[in-house]
């Protein structure tokens, strides 16, 4: 059958996941849990961090082998034992990280390996493909090139090129885990409108989102799961979004303003002059205060994650100048940065915040590693374990043991490590990137806990984030850009959605002059 031009056929049951069980080293992943995925339905699977949501999707994904339990899919029981059979039986997950290959165009990405063949063997119709991909479009909907090379397209049509990918092998599910984590609300309702077109196609679609308020908009029930078990299902259009935070954190999330130093100590420890790279940053100025959570708010290529980079000495800037305590400083590396008590957590924490194949306490020590040397140059390893100890202790990192690998911990965990890392480095001067992007609202809650503890001890930080409810939360000031430019800073009793969102969309270079 070809989904794309069946129609919807009810609402029966099309997949069951019952008593599923899965333990790795030191770890019981899931126990006992349940799942159902009915026809033309989009069922939102939510949980915390480590509430075991990826790997029950990835036992269905032929990913991991369950250890007990049945899946029985449109009636039948089935064995799922590689992700090529979970594709034969018209399964495809939609990872958070996509799985494209830039270099290649969009028709390539989606038909590697199954492209129409010329008349002479081994040679590759690259007219057939194309027309392979519009036509697979035309029934989307979507309006794509399929000439166009990957790495050209935005996050979003890279999302909508793996959605089409799927399709082109007639899925009759559709995982899809974290799929608006990086896009914005125009791109957020562009994907909306495909997945309900699926829907109506009879496409059982389950959506892994901690974005809640999402959940109203997309889903038709809500699966909660939390440490590894199954919780409860709603209708979502039953639900309250208080309902499912306290089912998947058990516990209550206070969503009120947390306590801030009334005012930060008065002393600029940072400030930047007048930097300038290209069209990316153009004359931008600002200054940190001790004990200030300073925040950076503003729309998708605004310059923000530039201007932490620049600052860090991850890219270079053609003129301006930075200070540290009134001192000019040259930082031309990230070794410079660290030096000068700064440290930087990336919004893409996997890629250039951990080392993901190493453990807990040898990446707390790695951005200082001097200080776990013997005289003779050895790693003193009593050290680096009193150091792990110590960061898991104050962090309330949870993790079975201090060897535990990093890429098995959850998110929320995982921003934890960095962190000690670079408290371990000493750092008085801390951006942090997005720091609860793909994190869930009960870890979100601790890592918001912790930025106010870190200023109250008088360290400084900078927070780019894009959700502004976080921003107006947490900021003594915020920051203001568009464009590569400074357009507003505002204090935290001038700030609000409407006047962020002003300068966020304001193209010429006016600073709303407000006292610094």
């Amino acid at each position: 059958m070809n989904i794309l031009s069946s129609t919807v056929e009810g609402h029966e049951v099309l997949l069951q996941m019952e008593g599923i069980y899965k333990s790795f080293p030191g770890v019981q992943a899931l126990s006992d849990v349940r799942f159902e995925l009915r026809h033309g339905e989009v069922h939102a699977l939510v949980g915390e961090n480590g509430a075991g949501k990826s790997t029950l999707m990835k036992i269905l994904g032929g990913i991991y082998h369950k250890d007990a339990g049945r899946v029985i899919l449109e009636g039948r029981e089935v064995e799922i034992t590689s992700p090529g059979m979970a594709q034969h039986l018209g399964i495809s997950i939609i990872h958070q990280e996509l799985n494209l290959m830039p270099h290649l165009t969009v028709a390539q990405n989606i038909f590697i390996g199954r492209e129409p063949r010329a008349k002479v063997p081994f040679v590759v119709d690259d007219n057939a493909t194309n027309e392979k991909a519009m036509r697979l479009f035309e029934l989307m909907n979507l309006r794509l090139d399929p000439t166009v090379k990957v790495a050209d397209l935005t996050v979003a049509k890279q999302q909508m090129v793996e959605i089409a990918k799927a399709l082109s092998f007639n899925a009759k599910i559709l995982v899809m885990d974290e799929p608006t984590a990086a896009l914005t609300d125009r791109e957020i309702d562009e994907l909306f409108t495909i997945i309900r077109q699926l829907r109506e196609k009879g496409v059982g679609i389950v959506h892994i989102s901690h974005r809640l308020e999402e959940l109203k908009q997309i889903s038709d029930r809500v699966t909660v799961m939390r440490d590894g078990k199954y919780i409860d299902t709603l209708m979502t259009s039953e639900a309250k979004v208080d309902q499912i935070i306290s089912l998947m954190v058990g516990r209550t999330i206070y969503e009120s303003t947390p306590e801030l130093p009334e005012t930060p100590d008065q002393e600029v420890v940072l400030e930047v002059r007048n930097l300038n790279r290209g069209k990316v940053l153009r004359d931008v100025s600002f200054n940190l205060k001790m004990g200030e959570i300073l925040g950076f708010a503003g729309l998708i290529g605004a310059g923000r994650t530039e201007v932490a980079r620049a600052i860090f000495g991850a890219d270079t800037y053609e003129t301006g100048e930075i200070l540290i305590k009134g001192k000019p400083v040259h930082i031309k590396s990230p070794g410079d940065a660290v030096m000068y008590g700064i440290g930087y957590l990336s919004e893409d924490r996997k890629r250039y915040g951990l080392t993901l194949g190493m453990d807990v306490k040898e990446n707390v020590a790695m951005a200082a590693m001097k200080k776990f040397l013997t005289w003779a140059g050895w790693m003193d390893f009593k050290k680096t374990v009193q150091r792990g100890q110590e960061m898991v202790k104050a962090l309330n990192i949870k993790t079975p043991s201090l060897e535990q690998k990093v890429k098995f911990l959850s998110g929320g965990n995982q921003q934890k490590v960095v962190i000690g890392k670079w408290l371990t480095a000493d750092t008085d001067i801390l951006i942090f990137d997005e720091p609860t992007r793909g994190i869930d609202v009960g870890a979100k809650s601790e890592i918001y806990k912790l930025l106010n503890d870190l200023a109250h001890q008088g360290k400084s930080i900078i927070m780019i984030s894009s959700e502004l409810p976080e921003v107006l939360r947490m900021s003594h000031r915020v920051v203001v850009m568009c464009e590569g430019r400074v357009t507003g800073i505002l204090n935290a009793g001038e700030a609000t959605q409407e006047t962020i969102m002003k300068y966020a969309t304001m193209r010429s270079e006016v600073i709303l002059d407000i006292p610094q």
